[in-house]
């Protein structure tokens, strides 16, 4: 092959190469980003899309929850709130049989719309009277939360126990008219 022809071949040659780097630096690793983030994005609206059909099957049974939630939350009214609370603390002592020492109650504001009354309650009773007292709090609809409990031995062989208990009650501002 004659050296003219050589040289021509790999200037061709080299400048394919050089047209075909150039390409895949300029069209192909672009266009290639560029559908994968595509089809990252495709991904994330069809979860987006799945979990709202999910939310629209569940409409009903979410609407029914929170309006239950509406209904047992504490009155708005602090005075109201804290009798209903001593109320039901009452009610639940005298059903497990235990003896209430004292309610410390405290309102607290985590945000506008929600407020919550915080509740130390001292009691003392046997094992049975204050699992009893502790079921009727926990299974109570009224908004309430047991945020801690401790239970202490008041004598050598753990018969009489003393109860430490920390509950929360929930008030929704702005929806003392939907009740």
């Amino acid at each position: 092959m004659p050296i003219k022809n050589r040289q021509q071949l790999l200037i061709i040659v080299a400048s394919v190469a050089f047209g075909l780097l150039l390409a895949d630096s300029l069209v192909f690793t672009p266009l290639t980003k560029a559908w994968q983030a595509r089809t990252k994005r495709i991904a994330e609206l069809s979860k987006q899309v799945k979990d709202g059909e999910n939310l629209l099957k569940r409409a009903e049974t979410l609407n029914a929850r929170w309006a239950q939630m509406q209904r047992n939350a504490l009155p708005v009214n602090h005075s109201a709130a804290e009798q209903q609370v001593l109320t039901a603390f009452d009610k639940w002592s005298q059903d497990a049989r235990i003896s209430v020492n004292s309610i410390t109650p405290q309102w607290k504001r985590d945000r506008d719309e929600l407020e919550t009354l915080e509740c130390r309650v001292d009691a003392a009773g046997s094992l049975g009277t204050l699992a009893r007292f502790l079921f009727n709090v926990e299974h109570d609809p009224m908004a309430l939360k047991i945020e801690s409990v401790e239970i202490t031995s008041r004598d050598k062989d753990g018969q009489n126990l003393s109860l430490g208990l920390q509950v929360s009650g929930l008030v929704l501002n702005g929806t003392e008219e939907k009740r």
